[in-house]
């Protein structure tokens, strides 16, 4: 069973493009944000980031702040990095628990924005890359987030370049549609068949 990443820059809809990966393939999506999200409310984690960081970084009720947290790693490069090397093992861990949970599939999607910039690509035996163009990808985000162009670049400039990327990547998936449609769909069960080895 093969471990298969999924990655795409911000508004390039990989999430959507995951969900129909599971609706019509049937294929198990891990949620890699999501996952990580709730590695923040562990007692081991907690310690050791406010060991770190100290007190005021979650509310009295035990939940991280997390305009805090994203300024705090926004300004400073070692504090990313000391989350990334508290947190990834952990991700991991769970990620491989959870695959095995799965291992009667062909493969298992690990779906995350950051693949290469966290230089992630030797855990996967292959990686999928969605993309759209830019100003599909700033529509998208203006609205779904309700902010400024300026807002989206600033977020975009983080990332590495779509065409970097899809020059890295196995095989890449155009979506430049906002819906369900054939184009689409003809693409994954493309990159499913070739991930299956059809």
């Amino acid at each position: 069973m093969k471990h298969v990443a999924i990655t795409g820059n911000i508004g390039s809809g990989k999430t959507w493009v995951s969900q129909l990966f599971a609706e019509h393939l049937g294929i198990a999506v891990f949620d890699s944000d999501r996952e990580t999200k709730l590695l923040y409310g562990l007692p081991d984690v907690v310690e050791a980031m406010e060991a770190h960081f100290g007190e005021g970084l979650y509310d009295p009720d035990g939940n991280l702040r997390n305009a805090r947290l994203a300024q705090l790693l926004f300004d400073d490069p070692e504090a990313l990095r000391f989350v990334e090397q508290l947190l990834y093992p952990i991700l991991f861990d769970r990620f491989d628990d959870w695959a095995e949970a799965h291992a009667d599939q062909p493969y298992v999607l690990f779906e995350s924005a950051i693949v290469m910039e966290k230089r992630l690509e030797s855990r996967f035996e292959a990686i999928v890359m969605v993309t759209a163009s830019e100003a599909t990808r700033l529509r998208r985000v203006m609205l779904r987030n309700r902010c400024s162009e300026a807002v989206v670049r600033q977020r975009m400039a983080l990332q590495w370049p779509e065409d970097l990327k899809c020059a890295l990547a196995d095989y890449v998936i155009t979506h430049e549609a906002d819906d369900e449609n054939a184009a689409l769909l003809r693409q994954i069960r493309r990159v499913h068949r070739a991930l299956c080895g059809l």
